[in-house]
């Protein structure tokens, strides 16, 4: 077990959240703990993809896992689900607050010019040209 892995205590809590396979037959190669600590580990050190270390399984099936529970909702249930259990026993303060002194808008987003030659926008449609109205009246007559 590396340094940053899950402990038992913690995969004890988030075994019973993960979803079950549906496949019959053979035994993965690959232990769900070792995949999901290859995802922990690549999250917590923002590395890339391809560099995981190989102890957590080669790096497409770490990725193919953590990309199929993305998509299908899977990590957005465990953090619903730890964030009720935390909640239950009072580790969870909701409380916010924000001080407005320190809330201020980028001064693009207040109108402010930029520094330089101001550019005019383009009308979204230009008026028709008067050559192309002439011909158009005189095709209609």
């Amino acid at each position: 077990m590396a340094r940053g892995d899950l402990t038992d205590e913690q995969w004890a809590v988030l075994e019973p959240l993960l979803p079950r396979g549906k496949k019959l037959g053979r035994p993965p190669i690959w232990i769900r703990r070792r995949l999901v600590d290859g995802i922990h580990f690549r999250v917590r050190t923002g590395i890339p993809w391809r560099d995981m270390p190989q102890e957590y399984g080669p790096w497409g099936r770490v990725y193919d896992l953590f990309r199929r529970w993305q998509r299908n909702g899977t990590w957005q249930r465990i953090f619903t689900a730890l964030q009720v259990r935390a909640d239950a026993k009072d580790l969870i303060t909701w409380e916010i607050n924000v001080d407005s002194t320190i809330v201020r808008a980028h001064q693009h987003a207040t109108g402010a010019r930029k520094r330089g030659t101001c550019r005019r926008s383009r009308p979204a449609a230009s008026p028709p040209s008067r050559a192309t109205t002439a011909l158009g009246a005189r095709a209609a007559a």
